[in-house]
């Protein structure tokens, strides 16, 4: 069980207060703050890992915090920051798509800087181009407003982000580190690679200079395809919210029956849909069953909740003589009280009919924390496929089917409501799919443009293929 959130409200610069709306009334303040409360209660599958009186507890504290929000962004804020505290990538809270809330994120009217973490470092990874000397890529920031990074992210950034994982929620709050609005100022030190430290003031303002260095690569579509040496396919996914991959892969079938090995990119796939990437998969395995993940949701039975209010855990071994209670309906109602009742959806193997000839080479699959919810359910195809390596970071770690529903003020909030897990039912929600051989690329990889997941995925297919 997690600790209460300590609640401290979000400064915002004075300035910044008079320029957003404040029409929320107190009754609208506590009616979206416990209608998130509720659903989740009722919704939320991980209830069990956050714990329901943790919950309660932190829903109550944060009555008079929303109570005494400013203006309608920060009482968004605090519901943003209730919701990071269960801790889960597919549960969130949504601002109004309004113009009022737009803010940014790298652009400093002469400067813009791009963020990454590389390293547990606050690295900059573009600027403006006519900035490359003053601020050179492989720079850290070091300092914010008076505080290390570390701290300015523990206190600022990293408590209103939803993250299943640590390293993700590092990489966002990294990301989003110097996220505002106009005219929003940081002071912030900045360690150039060579050591020098400078000191800055940046003020969020349009940058009218449209060159970066290095230059946005141009690729990134849903696919993309190259031959590396020795007859090795190189095969970009980038997503599976698209079915239109799956037209552009088979248009590169007959390139890849040539393949003696192949490198599949994961990395930058966040997912969509589970059954557009089982259509590309299919044709990587000579399998005719196909294993992917179970699934579960709380099942909810009114009754058996409040016959398991008279239960014990005892009752869950011997059954209930007084009631005439089977151990099995005991078990169900004292699980259904404390929460913990769950519906498991059918399971069967995915059935292989595919008559076209299959792509069964020597394969490494590239996975980083950018693999993300159904490219974690590709993954899980792969587990048992002898042919076939993870090589690089740990994956997103979260996956779910998400029920979205309306707050208050056109805000809008979804919560996970289902559990997947591997067939045999390891977890890997809330801590990654792991790679069977991990890279983690430094800071002197980006800058001398070295890529060390894509060489080792090379080096290990030079010894497997024949």
């Amino acid at each position: 069980m997690r600790k209460i959130l300590l609640v401290t409200l979000l400064a915002i610069s004075v300035n910044v207060f008079g320029q957003l709306p404040n029409t929320l009334t107190p009754a609208e303040k506590v009616y979206g703050l416990s209608k998130f409360w509720q659903e989740v209660n009722y919704n939320f599958i991980f209830l069990d890992k956050v714990g329901k009186s943790a919950w309660d507890s932190t829903y109550k504290a944060f009555i008079p915090v929303v109570l005494d929000t400013k203006n309608d962004y920060q009482y968004f804020r605090e519901l943003e920051r209730f919701c990071a505290f269960l801790k889960d990538g597919h549960t969130n809270v949504f601002m109004p798509e309004k113009k009022e809330y737009e803010q940014m994120t790298t652009m400093f009217g002469e400067y813009r800087i791009f963020l990454e973490n590389i390293d547990g470092k606050a690295i900059v990874v573009r600027t403006n181009l006519s900035k490359k000397a003053e601020i050179p890529v492989g720079s850290e920031i070091i300092e914010v407003n008076g505080l290390t990074t570390a701290k300015y992210i523990e206190q600022n950034v990293a408590p209103y982000i939803s993250s299943s994982t640590d390293y993700v929620l590092k990489d966002w709050s990294i990301n989003r580190l110097l996220r505002g609005f106009e005219g929003d100022s940081y002071a912030v030190k900045i360690k150039k690679p060579k050591g020098e430290i400078i000191s800055l003031k940046l003020t969020h303002t349009t940058t009218t200079e449209k060159e970066v260095f290095p230059a946005f690569d141009e690729g990134g579509g849903l696919l993309e395809f190259k031959w590396l040496p020795g007859q090795v396919a190189y095969l970009t996914l980038n997503g599976f919210d698209d079915e239109k991959i799956d037209s552009l892969f088979l248009q590169k079938l007959p390139e890849l029956y040539k393949a003696k090995g192949l490198i599949i990119d994961l990395r930058n796939n966040g997912g969509g849909y589970t059954n557009i990437g089982l259509e590309i998969f299919q044709y990587l395995t000579n399998d005719t069953l196909l294993y992917g993940s179970r699934s579960l949701t709380r099942n909810h039975i009114s009754t058996y909740k409040a016959w398991g209010a008279a239960l014990s855990a005892a009752d869950t071994v011997n059954g209930n003589s007084d009631w005439d209670m089977s151990k099995e309906e005991a078990t169900q109602c004292y699980l259904a009280f404390n929460d913990q009742y769950y519906y498991k959806f059918d399971y069967e193997a995915d059935t292989i009919k595919l008559k076209e000839k299959r792509v069964v080479v020597p394969t490494a699959l590239l996975i980083g924390h950018r693999t993300a919810s159904s490219a974690e359910d590709f993954l899980i195809y792969a587990d048992n496929q002898k042919h076939m390596i993870k090589i690089g970071e740990n994956t997103f770690g979260s996956t779910g089917q998400p029920y979205s529903f309306e707050l208050v003020g056109g805000a809008t909030a979804r919560i996970c409501t289902k559990k997947d897990v591997y067939p045999d039912g390891r977890e890997f929600v809330g801590y990654g799919i792991k790679p069977d051989i991990e890279v983690k690329p430094t800071v002197n990889d980006y800058l001398q443009k070295k890529d060390p997941v894509l060489t080792k995925a090379i080096e290990y297919l030079k010894t497997k293929i024949k």
